[in-house]
């Protein structure tokens, strides 16, 4: 919000008053900006069918906003999407020792600019910017709502998520990883498994998983070459650990979810 004051209101939330200097994330839902929540919505496409960046609409003080939309990708962007709240609400206050500020001038400065690269820029821009609000979302919200995210706030969790992330093709085993957290085997899988939800060995098994799914949708790569890709010595083996985590067996996962893209009704 750089400039005045609005209300935002979505049908998940109860409506936040944003003043200049806050920022807001809304994930996984359309969403309402007007100077009292209880007037009727009018569709955006309406209000900025003049202008896409200028609207002119009813009485009040002029607001500005700039902003924009990140896409998420990967393995655990359906997870992520999942633990965020569907409204994330930064208090100007709150950003003051954040690259937030700075971010956000250099995207309106970028935009403005309209200079060749433009556009590249001000995309990487829009995606540090959801990095540093994932931030202070993780590091303001008790750690009980945030899920596996709680174990970034950790260091030695964090170190073993990365090790994880980093290389799901690898059998991890709990003295591996108990080595790269640089605890004892009891007290990190306690640690583990209390900021994350589940234990370190489970949860590697289960990253795998949601890697292979994501590689039988996003390429065209035969499931023998999908199950080689992740370590595994056999189809069968691959087969059975997938069908454990998702009910369904790889070939029938991929025909499952191309047939709902063709036929999302």
């Amino acid at each position: 919000m750089q400039r005045g004051g609005c209300w935002l209101s979505t049908d998940a939330t109860e409506p936040v008053e944003l003043q200049s200097g806050d920022c807001f994330v809304v994930s996984r839902m359309p969403f309402v900006l007007g100077s009292d929540p209880a007037l009727p919505a009018q569709d955006a496409a309406d209000v900025f069918a003049h202008s896409p960046t200028i609207a002119n609409y009813g009485e009040g003080e002029d607001v500005a906003l700039l902003g924009g939309s990140v896409t998420l990708g990967g393995p655990a962007a359906s997870e992520l999407l999942g633990l965020l709240p569907p409204v994330l609400v930064i208090r100007a206050q709150a950003t003051k020792d954040s690259p937030l500020p700075w971010l956000l001038d250099a995207l309106d400065r970028e935009w403005r600019a309209d200079l060749a690269g433009g556009r590249v820029v001000c995309n990487d821009l829009l995606r540090l910017m959801f990095v540093h609000a994932l931030r202070l979302h993780i590091d303001t919200t008790e750690p009980a709502t945030l899920g596996w995210l709680a174990g970034l706030r950790d260091a030695p969790v964090a170190a073993a998520l990365r090790a994880i992330h980093a290389a799901p093709a690898q059998t991890w085993q709990l003295k591996t990883l108990a080595t790269i957290a640089g605890l004892s085997r009891s007290a990190f899988a306690a640690r583990f498994k209390q900021a994350v939800g589940q234990g370190p060995v489970s949860y590697a098994a289960n990253w795998r998983m949601r890697v292979a799914a994501m590689r039988l949708l996003g390429s065209a790569d035969s499931v023998s070459r999908i199950a080689t890709s992740l370590g595994f010595l056999s189809d069968a083996a691959f087969g059975a650990a997938f069908r454990r985590v998702h009910g369904v067996s790889p070939g029938q996962y991929r025909r499952q979810s191309a047939l709902h893209a063709a036929n999302p009704a």
